[in-house]
Protein backbone atom coordinates (compact mmCIF):
# COMPACT_ATOMS: atom_id res chain seq x y z
CA UNK A 1 0.00 0.00 0.00
CA UNK A 2 1.42 3.50 -1.07
CA UNK A 3 0.77 6.82 0.73
CA UNK A 4 2.65 9.57 1.79
CA UNK A 5 3.65 10.16 5.78
CA UNK A 6 6.00 12.30 7.95
CA UNK A 7 7.94 11.67 10.60
CA UNK A 8 8.16 13.77 13.67
CA UNK A 9 8.87 13.27 17.72
CA UNK A 10 7.98 15.36 20.86
CA UNK A 11 11.27 14.75 22.79
CA UNK A 12 12.10 11.45 21.13
CA UNK A 13 8.64 10.08 21.26
CA UNK A 14 8.46 9.38 17.59
CA UNK A 15 5.38 9.11 15.43
CA UNK A 16 4.85 8.38 11.81
CA UNK A 17 1.96 10.82 10.81
CA UNK A 18 -0.52 10.03 7.44
CA UNK A 19 -2.87 12.73 6.28
CA UNK A 20 -6.11 10.70 6.32
CA UNK A 21 -7.55 13.78 4.67
CA UNK A 22 -5.94 13.10 1.29
CA UNK A 23 -4.56 9.91 2.06
CA UNK A 24 -6.01 6.16 2.04
CA UNK A 25 -5.41 3.13 4.38
CA UNK A 26 -6.85 -0.22 4.82
CA UNK A 27 -6.40 -1.18 7.68
CA UNK A 28 -4.71 1.24 10.54
CA UNK A 29 -4.03 -1.65 13.00
CA UNK A 30 -1.77 -3.69 10.67
CA UNK A 31 -0.04 -0.85 9.06
CA UNK A 32 0.52 0.54 12.37
CA UNK A 33 2.95 -2.96 13.26
CA UNK A 34 4.45 -2.87 9.83
CA UNK A 35 5.24 0.65 9.59
CA UNK A 36 6.63 1.39 13.35
CA UNK A 37 9.10 -2.16 13.37
CA UNK A 38 12.61 -0.06 13.23
CA UNK A 39 14.59 -2.90 11.41
CA UNK A 40 11.33 -3.86 8.46
CA UNK A 41 9.29 -0.18 8.37
CA UNK A 42 9.92 3.37 8.75
CA UNK A 43 10.40 3.01 12.31
CA UNK A 44 8.46 4.87 15.70
CA UNK A 45 6.33 4.46 18.69
CA UNK A 46 3.49 5.36 16.46
CA UNK A 47 1.04 5.74 13.54
CA UNK A 48 -1.20 8.81 13.74
CA UNK A 49 -3.83 9.36 11.50
CA UNK A 50 -4.90 13.22 10.88
CA UNK A 51 -9.27 12.68 10.00
CA UNK A 52 -11.69 14.88 9.46
CA UNK A 53 -14.55 15.63 12.84
CA UNK A 54 -17.77 17.03 13.24
CA UNK A 55 -16.48 18.40 16.41
CA UNK A 56 -13.42 19.87 16.16
CA UNK A 57 -10.99 21.10 13.35
CA UNK A 58 -9.50 17.81 13.01
CA UNK A 59 -9.49 14.22 14.24
CA UNK A 60 -6.41 12.26 15.43
CA UNK A 61 -6.36 8.72 15.51
CA UNK A 62 -3.00 7.00 17.16
CA UNK A 63 -1.80 3.88 16.85
CA UNK A 64 0.52 2.05 18.80
CA UNK A 65 3.55 0.09 17.93
CA UNK A 66 1.79 -3.17 18.39
CA UNK A 67 -1.39 -2.30 16.51
CA UNK A 68 -3.20 -1.15 19.70
CA UNK A 69 -5.20 1.98 19.38
CA UNK A 70 -4.50 4.82 21.92
CA UNK A 71 -6.99 6.90 23.56
CA UNK A 72 -4.65 10.12 23.62
CA UNK A 73 -0.88 10.96 23.23
CA UNK A 74 0.35 14.42 24.27
CA UNK A 75 3.52 14.13 22.47
CA UNK A 76 1.68 13.44 19.46
CA UNK A 77 -0.68 16.19 20.23
CA UNK A 78 1.76 18.50 19.85
CA UNK A 79 3.11 17.39 17.13
CA UNK A 80 -0.45 17.01 15.04
CA UNK A 81 -0.73 20.62 15.76
CA UNK A 82 2.27 21.47 14.05
CA UNK A 83 1.66 19.79 11.25
CA UNK A 84 -2.16 21.17 10.16
CA UNK A 85 -0.36 24.57 10.44
CA UNK A 86 2.98 24.15 8.50
CA UNK A 87 1.31 21.83 5.80
CA UNK A 88 -1.42 25.05 5.44
CA UNK A 89 -4.65 22.80 6.56
CA UNK A 90 -5.48 25.22 8.93
CA UNK A 91 -4.36 28.34 9.61
CA UNK A 92 -5.37 28.82 13.25
CA UNK A 93 -2.76 28.68 16.38
CA UNK A 94 -5.61 27.42 18.49
CA UNK A 95 -7.01 24.64 17.40
CA UNK A 96 -8.87 21.53 18.74
CA UNK A 97 -8.29 18.13 17.94
CA UNK A 98 -10.81 15.07 18.68
CA UNK A 99 -9.53 12.02 20.25
CA UNK A 100 -10.67 8.86 22.24
CA UNK A 101 -9.78 10.90 25.57
CA UNK A 102 -12.40 13.76 24.32
CA UNK A 103 -11.27 17.28 22.56
CA UNK A 104 -7.92 18.57 23.19
CA UNK A 105 -6.66 22.23 22.59
CA UNK A 106 -3.16 22.55 21.36
CA UNK A 107 -1.86 26.20 21.04
CA UNK A 108 1.08 27.10 18.94
CA UNK A 109 3.13 30.03 21.08
CA UNK A 110 5.39 32.30 19.00
CA UNK A 111 7.36 35.07 19.84
CA UNK A 112 8.78 37.24 17.06
CA UNK A 113 7.26 35.23 14.31
CA UNK A 114 9.39 32.23 15.33
CA UNK A 115 8.02 29.79 16.95
CA UNK A 116 8.25 29.22 20.68
CA UNK A 117 6.56 26.26 21.99
CA UNK A 118 3.74 24.11 21.46
CA UNK A 119 1.12 24.53 24.78
CA UNK A 120 -2.01 21.98 25.69
CA UNK A 121 -4.73 22.61 27.33
CA UNK A 122 -4.84 18.71 28.08
CA UNK A 123 -8.64 18.79 30.17
CA UNK A 124 -9.08 17.57 33.14
CA UNK A 125 -7.43 14.44 35.19
CA UNK A 126 -9.45 11.96 36.39
CA UNK A 127 -8.44 10.19 39.77
CA UNK A 128 -11.33 7.43 40.54
CA UNK A 129 -10.68 4.13 40.01
CA UNK A 130 -14.04 3.30 37.48
CA UNK A 131 -12.12 6.17 35.43
CA UNK A 132 -8.35 4.91 34.87
CA UNK A 133 -10.26 1.80 35.19
CA UNK A 134 -8.39 -0.01 37.89
CA UNK A 135 -9.84 -2.79 39.97
CA UNK A 136 -12.17 -1.71 43.34
CA UNK A 137 -14.43 0.30 44.61
CA UNK A 138 -15.04 2.37 41.32
CA UNK A 139 -15.54 6.00 43.73
CA UNK A 140 -11.96 5.75 45.63
CA UNK A 141 -8.95 7.69 44.45
CA UNK A 142 -5.56 5.44 44.28
CA UNK A 143 -2.66 7.16 45.98
CA UNK A 144 0.43 5.91 47.91
CA UNK A 145 -1.88 2.85 47.78
CA UNK A 146 0.38 -0.79 47.66
CA UNK A 147 0.52 -2.83 44.50
CA UNK A 148 2.54 -6.36 44.86
CA UNK A 149 4.46 -7.60 42.19
CA UNK A 150 6.51 -10.97 42.11
CA UNK A 151 6.49 -10.58 46.29
CA UNK A 152 6.88 -6.70 46.01
CA UNK A 153 4.95 -4.06 47.15
CA UNK A 154 5.31 -1.26 45.62
CA UNK A 155 3.92 2.06 46.15
CA UNK A 156 1.46 3.09 43.14
CA UNK A 157 -0.58 6.84 41.85
CA UNK A 158 -3.02 6.31 39.22
CA UNK A 159 -4.31 8.84 37.32
CA UNK A 160 -5.96 9.19 33.74
CA UNK A 161 -5.41 11.64 31.45
CA UNK A 162 -7.68 10.07 29.18
CA UNK A 163 -5.60 6.93 28.93
CA UNK A 164 -4.30 5.24 32.18
CA UNK A 165 -1.41 5.82 33.99
CA UNK A 166 0.53 4.22 37.45
CA UNK A 167 3.05 6.55 38.86
CA UNK A 168 5.54 5.05 41.12
CA UNK A 169 8.33 7.41 42.94
CA UNK A 170 11.51 6.20 43.40
CA UNK A 171 14.56 7.09 45.02
CA UNK A 172 16.59 6.50 42.38
CA UNK A 173 16.00 5.75 38.97
CA UNK A 174 19.24 4.79 37.36
CA UNK A 175 18.39 1.57 39.44
CA UNK A 176 14.92 0.77 38.02
CA UNK A 177 14.67 -2.23 35.06
CA UNK A 178 11.76 -0.74 32.67
CA UNK A 179 11.22 -3.30 30.76
CA UNK A 180 11.24 -5.71 33.44
CA UNK A 181 8.56 -4.04 36.29
CA UNK A 182 7.08 -1.91 33.82
CA UNK A 183 5.67 -5.06 31.55
CA UNK A 184 4.76 -6.34 34.54
CA UNK A 185 2.52 -3.72 36.22
CA UNK A 186 1.05 -2.82 32.71
CA UNK A 187 -0.72 -5.71 32.34
CA UNK A 188 -1.09 -6.82 35.79
CA UNK A 189 -4.75 -7.72 36.88
CA UNK A 190 -5.53 -4.53 38.78
CA UNK A 191 -5.53 -2.45 35.27
CA UNK A 192 -8.42 -4.31 33.33
CA UNK A 193 -7.62 -2.16 29.67
CA UNK A 194 -3.84 -2.59 30.62
CA UNK A 195 -1.81 1.03 32.06
CA UNK A 196 1.44 3.19 31.42
CA UNK A 197 4.04 3.23 33.98
CA UNK A 198 5.88 6.01 35.12
CA UNK A 199 8.67 6.17 37.62
CA UNK A 200 9.76 9.53 39.21
CA UNK A 201 12.22 10.62 40.79
CA UNK A 202 11.45 14.03 42.69
CA UNK A 203 14.82 16.50 42.49
CA UNK A 204 13.25 19.26 44.05
CA UNK A 205 9.18 20.42 44.21
CA UNK A 206 9.89 22.16 40.97
CA UNK A 207 12.19 19.53 39.50
CA UNK A 208 10.66 15.50 38.42
CA UNK A 209 12.84 13.19 36.30
CA UNK A 210 10.68 10.70 35.12
CA UNK A 211 10.82 7.33 32.67
CA UNK A 212 8.25 5.93 31.58
CA UNK A 213 6.96 2.24 30.23
CA UNK A 214 3.83 3.12 27.91
CA UNK A 215 1.10 0.64 27.14
CA UNK A 216 1.49 -0.82 23.89
CA UNK A 217 4.99 0.46 22.88
CA UNK A 218 7.29 -0.52 25.86
CA UNK A 219 10.07 2.11 26.49
CA UNK A 220 10.09 5.46 25.05
CA UNK A 221 11.80 8.72 25.30
CA UNK A 222 9.01 10.64 26.48
CA UNK A 223 5.56 10.65 27.75
CA UNK A 224 3.62 13.48 27.34
CA UNK A 225 0.58 12.05 29.29
CA UNK A 226 2.80 10.34 31.51
CA UNK A 227 4.29 13.90 32.57
CA UNK A 228 1.09 15.28 33.31
CA UNK A 229 0.18 12.46 35.01
CA UNK A 230 3.07 12.46 37.08
CA UNK A 231 2.59 15.90 38.32
CA UNK A 232 -0.72 15.10 39.58
CA UNK A 233 0.31 11.87 41.08
CA UNK A 234 3.29 14.53 43.02
CA UNK A 235 1.15 17.18 44.18
CA UNK A 236 -1.60 14.19 45.37
CA UNK A 237 1.12 13.24 47.44
CA UNK A 238 2.41 16.30 48.71
CA UNK A 239 5.81 15.90 46.39
CA UNK A 240 5.67 19.32 44.26
CA UNK A 241 4.11 22.32 43.65
CA UNK A 242 1.25 22.52 41.20
CA UNK A 243 3.50 23.52 38.07
CA UNK A 244 7.21 21.78 37.65
CA UNK A 245 9.45 20.84 34.87
CA UNK A 246 9.44 16.59 33.72
CA UNK A 247 12.87 15.87 32.57
CA UNK A 248 12.46 12.86 30.44
CA UNK A 249 14.81 10.88 28.47
CA UNK A 250 14.10 12.92 25.48
CA UNK A 251 13.95 16.27 27.27
CA UNK A 252 12.06 18.61 28.95
CA UNK A 253 7.91 19.25 29.41
CA UNK A 254 6.94 22.38 31.58
CA UNK A 255 3.40 21.23 33.40
CA UNK A 256 1.40 23.08 34.90
CA UNK A 257 -2.15 22.11 37.38
CA UNK A 258 -4.48 25.00 36.96
CA UNK A 259 -6.61 26.78 39.25
CA UNK A 260 -9.60 25.33 36.84
CA UNK A 261 -8.38 22.12 37.37
CA UNK A 262 -6.63 21.31 33.89
CA UNK A 263 -3.49 20.14 33.29
CA UNK A 264 -1.36 22.64 30.62
CA UNK A 265 1.83 20.78 29.11
CA UNK A 266 4.06 22.97 27.19
CA UNK A 267 7.25 21.52 24.82
CA UNK A 268 8.51 20.98 21.15
CA UNK A 269 7.59 19.34 18.26
CA UNK A 270 9.94 18.58 15.29
CA UNK A 271 9.71 16.72 12.02
CA UNK A 272 12.36 14.71 11.04
CA UNK A 273 11.89 13.95 7.65
CA UNK A 274 8.74 13.12 4.81
CA UNK A 275 8.64 10.52 2.23
CA UNK A 276 6.17 8.00 0.61
CA UNK A 277 5.74 4.60 2.24
CA UNK A 278 5.81 2.05 -0.41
Amino acid sequence: MKFNFSKWHGLGNDFVIVNGLEEKIDNYNEMAIQVCDRYFGIGADGLVVILPSAVADFQMRIFNSDGSEAEMCGNVTRCIARYVFEYGLTNKKKITLETKAGLIKPELIFMDDVLSTIRVDMGEPRLKRGELPMVGNEDEQVVNEVLEIDGTEHRITGVSMGNPHCILFVDDITGINLSDIGAKIETHAAFPKKTNVEFVQVLNKQNLRMRVWERGAGVTMACGTGACATLVAAVLNGKTDRQATVELDGGQLLIEWGSDNHIYMSGPAVEVFRGTYL
